[in-house]
């Protein structure tokens, strides 16, 4: 059974009477430990795509299973249940509070979901990005790089089955997206299934398969024959 499968999904936006269709009919499966690259320019659609994948949205039509949960039919609550326990979100702007130490800021999801715990989890989890030195940092202290770190430890601290990452290393210069890229194939080499939304064709060149978006479609779906790969290297959250 796979991880994710959409099913014929529409999503239509209504704005001053004016129907935009951003997805049109897409289907997409994806499998356990799968490293995903979502590309197309900009207004193909594939951040919508994203937004439904993290149970941020709706379809407007069509089905969206997660591990064989039909999400189009739950509640608002357990939508919430489905992304603090399934779900971790990377995003191009870090999403981190700013005047919240790092430890903190990874703490989040655990307080949400009322995890006991919390401090040692946590801390784990910067441990595994290498930011353990730098727990009680506020993020005006820590660089880009740190910064997304951060947000990778706090992704990964519920033991997400998947990560869903939106231009990672948009914010960041060449040879730190780099650093991040290494830690998200190094997490895929150990099980966690990423989807990854770029229009950068050397980050799309780290997965292990590329969909590419146009117009609201998939227009093509194919595995990666010459991709980057990571340094072998642990990463335990």
């Amino acid at each position: 059974m796979s991880l994710i499968a959409v099913r014929n999904v529409e999503k239509i936006y209504r704005m001053d009477g004016v129907e935009v269709h951003a997805l049109r009919g897409i289907s997409l499966a994806v499998e356990p430990g799968e490293f995903v690259a979502i590309m197309g320019p900009s207004g193909s659609g594939k951040s919508t795509c994203m937004n439904i994948l993290g149970c941020l949205d709706r379809p407007t039509t069509g089905t969206y299973l997660l591990d064989g949960t039909d999400v189009t039919t739950l509640g608002d609550e357990a939508l919430a249940r489905m992304r603090n326990r399934r779900l971790g979100f990377v995003f191009q702007s870090y999403n981190l509070l700013p005047r919240t130490p790092a430890i903190e800021n990874v703490e989040l999801p655990l307080v949400y979901a009322g995890t006991p715990d919390r401090r040692a989890r946590a801390r784990a989890a910067l441990d595994s990005v290498g930011l353990g030195p730098r727990a009680r940092h506020l993020p005006t202290q820590l660089s880009g790089g740190e910064q997304q770190r951060v947000a990778i430890a706090r992704a990964l601290v519920n033991s997400p089955a998947i990560i869903l990452a939106d231009e990672p290393t948009g914010n960041l210069d060449s040879s730190t997206a780099g650093e991040i890229m290494d830690l998200l194939d190094r997490l895929s080499q150990q099980g966690i299934t990423i989807v990854l939304v770029t229009h950068e064709a050397d980050i799309a060149a780290r997965a292990r398969r590329h969909v590419q978006f146009r117009d609201g479609r998939i227009v093509s779906d194919e595995p990666v024959r010459a991709r980057t790969v990571a340094p072998q290297g642990p990463v335990q959250p």
